[in-house]
């Protein structure tokens, strides 16, 4: 059978959700609100968290993080695929769906880990409040920020690097919003079952040990809240906790799907589905679940905002 991708000249047709869509342009416009909701949203955050020295504690530093993360996850995937419909063009070379399979593993990794720190950041706060500020010291944060970073960059470029070395057959179609891992391993021309199983492994590795942190972590939130005595504080972390969890939920769930269900659960319609979950609309939502209802957050989003309203008549 005649291969394709011996050069880098050649490219892969993304065909997406929005070509399988029965009302396309409804589609198009809904995920075009939902980009320009979680630019907003995140961006708002992350300007907060810098300008308000109120929120420079280390939960507020894990937050920015994580809408960084949400921010450049949506930008890396959603902008490509709306301008693809509007102009009829699904093509994305050789070079480029490498890079945007490295960029959205990477990011979503870091995402991954990112919230298991989290939920371990949460149960200091509320199991051992009297330790907080000794276990979850400014280097600690960072050492958590750094190490997210990093293992997910080192996975991602080892997992891109192997996929794309595949023999590629004629069919160009990757029947699936972006360019990862399982949609590519369908066109290629080899035995690639060792690697799914590797990517099976990595997946329960990257996925399901950081949601056992998560679980485990939770768990002991839930005896040290049922034992509080004050109702109010009970309210307080129970609240908080149900937010992250909602962030868990979501974000784990469509990837455990995707990454580590059996190929024989997927198809290009169900897959397309999960995708816009995690690259579109968990990114548009998770502030606005996690932070933007909190009350310090919206306090320090009004400082901001006001302070910026007050200086903006000066330089007139």
């Amino acid at each position: 059978m005649e291969l394709w991708n011996s050069s880098l000249g050649s490219g892969f047709i993304l065909m997406g959700i929005l070509n399988d869509s029965g009302s396309p342009e409804l589609l198009c416009a809904t995920i075009a609100v939902l980009y320009m909701l979680a630019l907003t949203t995140n961006g708002l955050l992350l300007l907060v968290i810098t300008m308000d020295v109120r929120l420079h504690v280390p939960m507020y530093l894990l937050v920015g993080q994580l809408s960084l993360m949400d921010l450049l996850f949506t930008s890396v995937v959603t902008p490509k695929a709306l301008v693809d419909f509007l102009h009829q063009e699904n093509t994305i070379s050789f070079g480029g769906c490498a890079l945007q399979m490295f960029l959205a593993l990477a990011l979503g990794s870091a995402e991954d880990l990112l919230l298991a720190f989290m939920a371990y950041d949460r149960y200091v706060a509320i199991c051992h409040p009297l330790n907080y500020m000794v276990l979850m010291r400014p280097r600690v944060c960072w050492l958590m920020v750094v190490t997210s970073w990093i293992l997910a960059s080192l996975s991602s470029l080892g997992h891109t690097l192997y996929t794309m070395h595949f023999p590629f057959c004629m069919s160009r179609e990757i029947r699936h919003l972006l360019c990862e891992i399982p949609p590519l391993l369908k066109l290629a021309c080899a035995d690639t079952s060792r690697y799914e199983l590797l990517v099976y492994v990595m997946g329960v590795t990257f996925l399901l040990l950081p949601l056992s942190v998560i679980v485990a972590s939770y768990i002991l939130i839930l005896f040290t809240v049922l034992h509080m005595s004050s109702n109010e504080g009970r309210q307080k972390a129970l609240v908080t906790c149900s937010s992250h969890l909602i962030v868990v939920g979501m974000f784990y769930g469509t990837a455990t799907f995707m990454y580590v269900l059996p190929s024989s659960f997927h198809s290009p319609k169900q897959d397309n589905i999960i995708s816009v979950f995690y690259t579109i609309i968990t990114p548009a939502l998770n502030p606005l679940i996690y932070s933007l209802r909190n009350r310090e957050v919206v306090g320090a989003l009004r400082r901001v905002l006001g302070k910026y309203l007050l200086l903006a008549p000066s330089t007139l």
